[in-house]
């Protein structure tokens, strides 16, 4: 079923904008002329790229994600998706410069993507930015997610799909916590447990706080 200006029921975003035009440089002249159709909130239709950013940027929460990436792990894309979808500081790749962006559906646009190439300088990154590194996996001595208080300026910390958190991440961690988990399997897919532990921040330091 198609709507008054043409547009079906399930396209995503809007149409051109009617005349006259907003009279706000946030708005992208180019997408008041054609529409809007990227995979955005209604808050930022019509703005540009540089504009959402810096918005964003004025109310991102203080805590970073890092992934380890040592044979181009999948998951990267939702890692950063997840980081989006949250809020986070700023995702950081540990290891190989080169990952698949597919996954990450165009967030990368919105979202501080940083490259580190080894655990030594990630680790000096949260040093320098008073952040605790909280490993996430399920390891012997983890504590669970659930019940365990995050720090509020915390380096959230993913291993790759399979090893895990690396035997340099793990040496580094102030904490490790685990994700329970009721099933036959021995772990989830990172992506999943990259938005699970973002999640559980939220809770912890955003939901928790407006109680």
């Amino acid at each position: 079923m198609s709507s008054e200006d043409g547009r079906t029921e399930d396209e995503v975003g809007v149409g051109p904008h009617s005349m006259p035009w907003p009279d706000d440089l946030r708005y992208d002249p180019e997408l008041l002329e054609h529409g809007d159709r990227r995979n955005v909130v209604d808050t930022y239709r019509y703005w540009s790229t540089s504009a959402i950013v810096a918005d964003l940027d004025a109310r991102r929460h203080p805590f970073h994600v890092a992934i380890e990436n040592w044979e181009h792990d999948m998951n990267i894309g939702t890692v950063v998706r997840n980081a989006n979808a949250f809020m986070a500081a700023a995702v950081h790749i540990v290891g190989k410069r080169r990952w698949n962006r597919r996954g990450a559906m165009v967030t990368d646009r919105y979202q501080h993507v940083t490259h580190h190439p080894d655990f030594a300088s990630l680790k000096e990154f949260g040093d320098a930015n008073d952040l605790a590194i909280v490993g996430v996996d399920n390891l012997p001595g983890s504590v669970p997610i659930e019940t365990t208080r995050l720090p509020e300026r915390a380096l959230l910390v993913f291993g790759q799909e399979g090893p895990g958190l690396s035997e340099e991440a793990r040496k580094c961690a102030e904490l490790v916590c685990s994700i329970s988990q009721f099933g036959s399997t021995r772990s989830i897919n990172a992506g999943v447990a990259s938005g699970i532990a973002m999640h559980s921040w939220i809770v912890q330091h955003v939901i928790g706080d407006l109680r």
